[in-house]
């Protein structure tokens, strides 16, 4: 299955580490396009100069990961698309030319499931999607996890908790299977 990742997935570090581990375990093809990249990079300024330097060394390291995630849009594959925010025009437009089953996103609102399945697109919430993941490879997605938890404790709050951790992602359905 390849699914077109939305910036907003891609940001913040936890959910972009689980998803991406899950998606090198072979469970799902991810893609995205070089504006996805660009926003990532661009939202992780307000953290700090030395954010957005280490953001674009991680799109580095991804294009080793990931030969064929890339997606390139002509500049003209995003006219016939409409969406209730026309800066997401080139999510969609990068879904349909990388010929994808969905997009991961958060932003419900700006991907409508019928303009989607106009295009034979799903929409995937990415704790939902984690969540079916696991359901499918239970120990693959635990050990993608237990590495994310193992990285959080090391770097940040030794303290941290499955569930906390998953919550504090965005991901509280999976962080409650995994505990």
């Amino acid at each position: 299955m390849r699914v077109m990742i939305d910036a907003c997935v891609l940001y913040p570090t936890v959910m972009r580490e689980v998803l991406l581990g899950i998606a090198r375990a072979g469970l799902f093809q991810a893609r995205w396009s070089d504006r996805v990249l660009e926003e990532w990079a661009r939202a992780t300024r307000k953290l700090g100069p030395e954010a957005e330097i280490f953001a674009r060394g991680e799109i580095a390291a991804l294009e080793i990961d990931f030969p064929d995630a890339r997606i390139t849009v002509p500049p003209e594959a995003g006219r016939r698309f409409h969406l209730p925010d026309p800066d997401d025009v080139h999510v969609l437009a990068a879904a349909v030319v990388g010929s994808c089953d969905g997009i991961m996103t958060v932003n419900n609102k700006d991907f409508p499931r019928g303009a989607l399945s106009d295009e034979g697109l799903a929409r995937f919430n990415p704790d939902e999607f984690c969540c079916r993941m696991f359901d499918e490879a239970p120990d693959v997605v635990r050990a993608v996890a237990e590495a994310v938890l193992d990285r959080a404790r090391a770097m940040s709050d030794p303290d941290w908790t499955m569930r906390g951790l998953m919550k504090k992602a965005r991901m509280p359905r999976l962080g409650k299977a995994l505990s």
